[in-house]
């Protein structure tokens, strides 16, 4: 399993994730950014090219022991939502 983390003060709706990896990020209306925190290994590449071509850099994509966090992990909200400036 992977923990997806969104900047969403960062993040300004360039929708290049959704477009890369829809089955974690989809964009809803012009503004809003919706993406599964915790997404499953099988699209581990396309998740990994999502956020290298964030053009802000606001995807960050860590590994999590099954069953566990990482220590010092924060929790993710179960749903991210950006509204871009």
């Amino acid at each position: 399993m992977v923990r997806i983390a969104v900047d969403l003060n960062r993040c300004q709706g360039y929708a290049q994730c959704a477009f890369l990896a829809p089955e974690i990020f989809a964009m809803h209306g012009d503004e809003a950014l919706l993406y599964d925190p915790e997404a499953d290994d099988a699209p581990r590449e396309k998740l990994d090219r999502a956020a290298a071509a964030c053009p802000v850099q606001a995807i960050l994509v860590d590994a999590v022991e099954p069953g566990g966090l990482e220590p010092g992990a924060a929790d993710a909200p179960a749903e991210g939502v950006s509204r871009a400036r």
